[in-house]
């Protein structure tokens, strides 16, 4: 009879830095395994935020220490086999369709997935290291046109191991340019001192042969000089590209220039390359600012750290520091490690990992941030993180991952894109050919039209129409702490018509309060609070915490209480300056025989029905009073919810594991439309189906532990302080980085902002195209109108999209109380 058992594993350890369970190599390893005798089933599946992978194994044919060591074995294998490298990638001009650059490296054997990103200047690449290697895939680069910066910056992305390449001082990975930064500003533009040298050639050939008599055949030299200066850099990677029988944009235009010339219309040949090349160099400073934006952050890192080693302090570099060594950070000072603090107490201003408006006060047990600024005080910490482990190097590396994915207009554009080529080589064709043959037009007006119409047509703005937009938004997005994990997440958030929030944590700041102090037989609240602290200062109950909490605040000092005594699931006691001090339930008090007094029982019933827990409390042998206690919301939640609604946002549900009756009280307290009450973690992702049914498209926000399954369903997920946990940072799309929910808000603000860029993107540069082609065709604009419009067009729309950079929102002035 044979027998089933189950075993699972985390698949971030069997394949290290493997974040995406979708990834191939999880699907290699799967196939290996159900390769194996005794292995019926590998499958993942997701878990409190994890991915596992699943094996049903028979223990008859393998045994489990067996299926363990083989497991292991050949995730190993997988990892040390496939090779995942994030590739800065320079040369790409307007109009570079990254399909024939992706298509390219995939004719390579042993290359899998390749996503260029066009805006981001960088490509990332899967490939099997046993067929080809990483300088094979660095050439077929060179062979295309286009160049990689110094091997140094060649970077894994999400491989399985970092080869050995270099990293920058700031703990993430490398973004080193090949430009010298210590050269003139020509020399760290190189693309503008070659566009500003076709531009002079040109004025110079057109003003020396129309004014001062310049010899034809010199003027003509000057052009072609012209030429190569703005089209080298278009001819280098397009002539490899149309060999291999792809014909894309810049093919276009290359096609245009050559034609003008062959016309004898050298001048807009050159005006045209001039143009294409200053314009290309205008865009590439522009979105060289949104990406700034985020290797900025790398940036406020310390390339060192001060350290107490063998009773010594020195400086190491970061790359060099330990778990376990103790970091000493001085007033003022920019802190350099993840850790936790072990002595001293400062404010410390963590905005650039969670984009909190004001510093936060962190004393011994507290949590501290590699990039975040010391206030006053001297801290020592203990160091819990490697540098590339950082929060805020993970943070790099989780926004780069997500300006590589494409957004469901940008996958829309690249579609279209791949049919209109083509399209308008047919239509160029026709207008060359159509016209001379009927005796509408003489050859070269004919051929002169269709060059115009070449140019007009060109999808250059199109191209960049949504990148550009999507790069400025998730950077901005980052600067103030919330990370978006792709353009489908940033265009979702826009769309959402219901937001589900998790209660605990969420919209409560996740835990107990004292609410409400009501004293009986005469004794004052703050009396009835010193005995009652007192007593459960010797309890670690949430509940006894948030009494002594309770006290302190009210700056009372708590007496010194006698030896404990827990009466299990009812309450405690303890003797205080004399008196026995009794604190509990009222089952404890009617067990023992006393009788409540009917005003204390009214006002146990009444804040019963508020679903607050409470405390009776007895001293000596007089009740003397009862104090109620409650996960209180957040002071910002009802504002953040008002904004919500204010924004379109009608339905905002609270999924809860809390009763009806608490359920109940909070929504009303809170303004929610809605509550699911009484919900196991499973049930809440039952919820959120139903939600998603009901409203289409559903957010949950929740704290990204217990969460974790619901915020998987939804159509976006938003984790909660995702810089304090790293289960948060890892679940969910979207992380608030901070536990500031008014950045919800903002992100929903940020997304619509964005989403209306991208539609006036697209209707400019769409809008562009519609009136020039006809115009073109039919003599209405000649090549050097078609050009203006053309560039201009593509300058405005980078242009429109950097303006997400100055993005905000008035919800990011509430902050934390």
């Amino acid at each position: 009879m044979n027998s089933q058992e189950e075993a699972q594993f985390e698949i971030a350890l069997l394949l290290p830095e493997i974040e995406d369970s979708s990834d191939s190599c999880v699907a290699r390893l799967q196939r290996l395994l159900e390769n194996q005798r005794g292995v019926a089933r590998a499958h993942v599946t997701e878990k409190a935020g994890k991915s596992l992978l699943c094996l049903h194994y028979d223990p008859n044919l393998l045994s489990l220490e067996r299926m363990k060591a083989l497991t292991w074995q050949l995730g190993a294998q997988i990892a040390e086999r496939y090779r995942h490298e994030m590739i800065p990638l320079k040369g790409m001009t307007q109009g570079t369709n990254v399909a024939s650059i992706e298509e390219g490296l995939k004719g390579l054997d042993g290359v899998g997935e390749v996503v260029v990103n066009y805006a981001l200047e960088k490509m990332r690449v899967e490939y099997d290291s046993q067929i080809v290697t990483r300088d094979a895939v660095i050439a077929q680069v060179g062979k295309m046109g286009y160049r990689t910066p110094a091997s140094g910056s060649v970077t894994v992305q999400k491989g399985h191991e970092d080869h050995g390449h270099d990293h920058d001082k700031s703990g993430h990975k490398g973004h080193s340019h090949a430009v010298d930064p210590n050269a003139n500003w020509l020399g760290r533009n190189p693309e503008m001192a070659m566009a500003l040298l076709a531009g002079v050639l040109m004025v110079t050939a057109w003003v020396g042969q129309r004014y001062l008599g310049l010899p034809q055949g010199v003027a003509i030299g000057i052009y072609v000089l012209s030429y190569l200066a703005g089209g080298a850099d278009l001819a280098r990677h397009t002539i490899p590209t149309v060999l291999r029988g792809r014909f894309d944009v810049e093919f276009l235009m290359l096609v245009a220039a050559i034609g003008a010339a062959v016309l004898g219309d050298w001048a807009e040949g050159a005006f045209l390359l001039f143009l294409f090349a200053f314009g290309h160099a205008l865009e590439h400073y522009a979105t060289e600012r949104a990406r700034n934006a985020i290797e900025a952050l790398g940036e406020l890192t310390p390339k060192v750290a001060r350290v107490r080693r063998e009773g010594k302090e020195i400086e190491i570099p970061i790359e060099e520091l330990r778990v376990g060594d103790i970091a000493l950070v001085r007033p003022g000072d920019r802190i350099a490690v993840d850790g936790k603090i072990t002595e001293g107490k400062s404010a410390v201003d963590q905005s650039p990992i969670t984009g909190e408006s004001v510093p936060v006060d962190k004393a011994i047990g507290g949590d501290v941030f590699a990039g975040s600024i010391n206030g006053e005080g001297a801290l020592v910490v203990e160091v819990t993180k490697l540098a590339k482990d950082s929060t805020m190097s993970r943070v790099i590396q989780l926004v780069e991952d997500a300006q590589t994915q494409k957004s469901p207009t940008q996958t829309f554009t690249d579609r279209f894109e791949r049919i209109f080529v083509p399209v308008v080589m047919l239509v160029i064709v026709l207008t060359a050919v159509i016209p001379p043959m009927v005796g509408w037009l003489s050859w070269a007006d004919a051929i002169r039209r269709a060059l115009s119409t070449l140019v007009a047509a060109s999808p250059c703005a199109l191209a960049l129409a949504t990148p550009s937009a999507v790069l400025a938004g998730i950077a901005q997005a980052a600067r103030n702490g919330v990370l978006i994990k792709g353009g489908v997440h940033l265009e979702n958030l826009g769309s959402l018509t219901a937001i589900a929030l998790d209660k605990t944590g969420t919209i409560t700041r996740g835990r107990p309060e004292v609410t409400e102090i009501f004293p009986f037989g005469g004794l004052e609240a703050d009396e009835l609070l010193r005995f009652t602290a007192a007593v459960e200062a010797q309890s670690s109950h949430p509940l006894a915490q948030a009494v002594v909490r309770k006290a302190k605040a009210s700056k009372i000092e708590i007496p010194q209480a006698g030896a404990l005594q827990s009466f299990m699931g009812k309450g405690v006691q303890a003797e205080v300056e004399g008196k026995m001090v009794r604190v509990g339930n009222l089952k404890m008090f009617q067990d023992e025989g006393h009788q409540v007094p009917a005003e204390l029982a009214a006002k146990l019933s009444e804040l019963g029905d508020t679903g607050k827990p409470t405390m009776l409390v007895m001293l000596g042998d007089l009740f003397a009073g009862i104090l109620a206690l409650a996960d209180e919301p957040r002071s910002e939640t009802p504002q953040i919810l008002a904004a919500l609604k204010e924004m379109g946002i009608e339905h905002l549900v609270m999924l809860t594991g809390d009763n009806v009756r608490v359920a109940t009280a909070m929504a009303k307290t809170v303004g929610l439309t809605d509550f699911r009450a009484d919900l196991m973690p499973e049930q809440k992702v039952t919820a959120i189906k139903e939600l998603l049914e009901k409203y289409g498209q559903v957010a949950m926000v929740g704290d990204g532990v217990n969460d974790a399954p619901a915020l998987a369903n939804a159509t976006v997920g938003i984790a909660m302080g995702a810089g304090g946990t790293d289960v948060a940072l890892e679940t969910g799309d979207v992380a608030l980085m901070s536990d500031d929910l008014s950045k919800l808000p903002f992100a929903v603000a940020l997304s619509r902002q964005s989403k209306k860029i991208i539609k006036q993107n697209l209707v400019i540069s769409l809008g562009v195209i519609a009136l020039l082609v006809p115009a073109t065709i039919f003599g209405f604009a000649n090549i050097a109108i078609a050009v203006i419009f053309h560039e201009g067009s593509t300058l405005v729309v980078v242009a429109n999209a950097l303006r997400l950079l100055r993005f905000q929102h008035p919800t990011q002035a509430v902050v934390r109380s």
